[in-house]
């Protein structure tokens, strides 16, 4: 309400009576002229501030430079914007002065939102929060928790933003914050439209737009029409959209506010676009692309939306133009991060056009290419780890043909993209790369997630006559089965819902398969009786990939931990599987730490890079929300006082973000633990987890487990398999060795639940 505030200053006058308050009064009037674009007065007003400050300091001067701060940042002078909410950061912690503090760091993460540094905003919103919690200042908490949560949110973190989002709302329902309120639940909207919870969008917009004209919001009602312009070009309905944009844009052209102008005309040119109205539609993506308030994100999904119109109108050269021009800008976007926690999220910001360019040169031919495209969204944070930059990989030719790839790693490739509309597996032999067409990831997706399920439940597919292990074979693999081979090994390069399955589970039909094991013959059967199967992640990666060291066979081993805590039993039979590894090294070639020694800093410390074989044998635990606080569960560090007043809290976990900070070149790493994969699936990287922790630090092949790994069966498969090293197997054959002598046993431990946890992911 700027206008309100505006008359309620100039009814007073504290220039003589009180200093300070007249500086409040000046910072109060400059904010606001930079709210309402009045930039020349708004710099006058907080000029006099500064001037009134610079004869005598009071505390309240730190707002001036917040003040001045914030302004810059509106106008996008963000490198001065920056370093004045840094200096009022400072003159806060010199005053001792934890609310201002706490003040300035929420607009540092605001600056950093708004000039589209989103993991520095995620920084700067937990150090708000943090500071604000500890002073009570609520109204705070609840602005930075939802800073985080946009933060969050632009990087593609949608489980994470919700819950701050709905966070805020509360603290700002405790404040009663009508206006906050507002805020949040039109944001909380806005999340509905990007996950396509389309009906629950418009619930929470029509909510906040009742909400908004009862107390006469037109920032928030402006705001509002675009988000429901959003929701009907979501939905398919353009003229409902036009409608919304244009009672949008005639607002925020009254209030003089750019970026919302920007927002309502991007709007107005993805209508434009579905109604087939190429010129307008051109006319109006050349005043997105031109501002220079546009956000990088309203450029990729307006040349996303222009590319499907040209497409629609069979403009092939035009369409594939704009569809390169968005992947390109989305890619100078996600070079700007520099977090690891960042850049795994981000990519699902782009994945809708990186869909439809892939099904637009699958459709004109270019499987080819189609395939490259594809391969260039993969293991892109994980490529990294090997000296790979973001710009290297953006839209550049592989660095072999995929065929000279199978030809390097002598294999046979599967390389699937799950689709909205329809999914495509690339068969890639030394000879030949063949396409096939699968069903849309909405029908592969509840296919596995049914027989995961099966499996997890302990049953045996093949007694129980169980049909979805057939079906996904059927599905998954069929297509390709003529260019499968006996005696070549299959990699498997997976997408979305995909990298949560172990191939070697799926069921070959009752037909001949080729293959030489006594169970297989012509009835059904899991595919790992036929086939070495191994997961990697990126024809690209494999393809830069550096052979495997010529150094000593020596062992790293670490398991069997003195239990830190009742979360975290005493594993009974750890001591029988180190015994059992340990006989497969001479003594001389093996650091092993056991029990107490078993700590992560013995890991740390032990120089893993010098060592070929690295192994831990201990309970693991996989997060969900932060995949890279996934941890293996070693023993505590420190004397008991040290622990019982918290100075070493975690100290008996090793994070998968510490492992990766320490360089490794082992052949292979095996961690003998639940979940050693991971729970989270990130689009292009896969399940990111502690497997994916350790490729990334330099392993050449590690082994993880999809789920819990039973305590009882994993010795013996592990000394089958350190059985099978031994005798100079591959990693993949050693362990695909173990497993089969597991299934063939004629205990419990033939089921897939005890054997299939375990996948061996290579880089080569």
């Amino acid at each position: 309400m700027d206008d309100e505030v505006l008359h309620v200053i100039a009814a007073q006058d504290f220039s003589q009576r009180d200093p300070e308050e007249h500086i409040r009064k000046l910072i109060s009037e400059g904010v606001v002229r930079g709210n309402l674009q009045q930039f020349p007065e708004a710099s006058q007003k907080l000029s006099e501030a500064s001037r009134i400050c610079s004869i005598t300091s009071y505390t309240v001067c730190g707002g001036v430079l917040r003040a001045k701060g914030v302004v810059a940042v509106k106008q996008r002078q963000f490198a001065e914007g920056q370093q004045l909410l840094l200096d009022s950061h400072a003159f806060a912690i010199a005053h001792k002065d934890q609310w201002q503090e706490a003040v300035a760091l929420l607009n540092l993460a605001y600056a950093a939102l708004q000039n589209e540094h989103f993991d520095e905003a995620v920084d700067w919103a937990k150090s708000a929060y943090k500071s604000a919690s500890e002073c009570g200042a609520e109204d705070v908490a609840q602005r930075a928790s939802g800073d985080l949560g946009w933060a969050y949110l632009k990087l593609g973190e949608t489980e994470k933003s919700l819950e701050l989002f709905l966070d805020a709302e509360k603290h700002a329902a405790n404040l009663g914050d009508r206006i906050s309120e507002l805020n949040w639940l039109t944001t909380v909207g806005y999340l509905y439209t990007r996950t396509g919870q389309i009906q629950l969008a418009v619930q929470s917009y029509q909510q906040a737009l009742q909400q908004a004209r009862q107390i006469k919001s037109s920032q928030d009602i402006s705001d509002i029409l675009t988000d429901l312009a959003l929701v009907a070009v979501a939905t398919g309905k353009p003229a409902e959209a036009e409608t919304y944009a244009e009672q949008a844009l005639t607002m925020a052209q009254q209030r003089k506010s750019q970026a919302d102008t920007l927002d309502a005309i991007a709007m107005q040119m993805q209508a434009a676009a579905m109604r087939g109205e190429t010129s307008r539609a051109q006319q109006l993506l050349q005043q997105v692309e031109n501002a220079p308030e546009s956000q990088m994100s309203m450029r990729w999904s307006s040349e996303e939306a222009i590319a499907r119109l040209y497409e629609s109108q069979g403009h092939f050269p035009q369409a594939q133009s704009s569809y390169r021009s968005a992947l390109k800008t989305f890619e100078a976007a996600r070079a700007e991060l520099y977090h690891e926690y960042a850049q795994l999220p981000f990519l699902a910001n782009a994945t809708t056009i990186y869909d439809d360019y892939i099904h637009f040169l699958v459709t004109q031919g270019k499987t080819d290419e189609a395939l490259i495209t594809a391969d260039q969204s993969r293991a892109r944070t994980l490529a990294q780890g090997f000296g790979q930059s973001s710009s290297q990989r953006a839209l550049s030719p592989a660095t072999l043909p995929p065929r000279a790839v199978a030809r390097k790693a002598g294999a046979t490739l599967l390389f699937y993209w799950l689709g909205e509309r329809q999914s495509y597996l690339w068969a890639i032999t030394p000879e030949k790369t063949a396409l096939f067409t699968l069903p849309a990831q909405r029908e592969i997706t509840p296919l596995i997630e049914r027989y995961r399920k099966t499996l997890l439940g302990r049953q045996d597919p093949l007694e129980s006559g169980n049909t979805t292990g057939q079906q996904l074979y059927s599905m998954l693999v069929a297509p390709a089965a003529k260019l499968l081979r006996p005696s070549v090994p299959v990699m498997v390069l997976t997408d979305g819902a995909l990298s949560q399955l172990n191939f070697e589970t799926l069921i070959v039909p009752g037909a001949a398969s080729g293959s030489d094991t006594a169970k297989s013959g012509g009835q059904p059967h899991y595919w790992i009786e036929d086939a070495t199967l191994m997961a990697a992640p990126s024809l690209a990666m494999l393809a830069a990939a550096k052979p495997v060291r010529e150094a000593n066979r020596n062992l790293l081993l670490l398991g069997d931990p003195i239990s830190p805590g009742k979360d975290y039993p005493e594993l009974p039979f750890a001591s029988t599987e180190i015994q059992q590894i340990e006989r497969h090294f001479a003594a001389r070639d093996e650091a092993v730490f056991a029990r107490g020694q078993a700590t992560p800093a013995a890991y740390l410390g032990s120089d893993p890079a010098h060592f070929s074989y690295i192994h831990f044998v201990s309970h693991g635990v996989a997060s969900r929300t932060d995949p890279l606080d996934s941890a293996i569960i070693l023993s505590r560090a420190g004397t008991p006082a040290a622990s019982a007043n918290g100075a070493a809290e975690d100290s008996f976990k090793l994070y998968a973000r510490e492992v990766m900070r320490h360089p490794i070149d082992a052949r292979l790493v095996t961690i003998s633990a639940c979940y050693g994969s991971g729970t989270r699936t990130y689009a292009g990287e896969g399940l990111v987890g502690l497997s994916w922790a350790f490729l990334r630090a330099g392993a050449h092949n590690v082994v993880g487990a999809l789920w819990e790994a039973d305590d009882e069966s994993s010795p013996q498969l592990m000394d089958a398999m350190y059985q099978g090293l031994q005798e100079g197997k591959r990693p993949d054959e050693a362990l695909r060795g173990a497993k089969l002598a597991l299934l063939h046993s004629t205990n419990k431990f033939r089921k897939a639940y005890y054997w299939a946890p375990f996948q061996i992911y290579t880089r080569l």
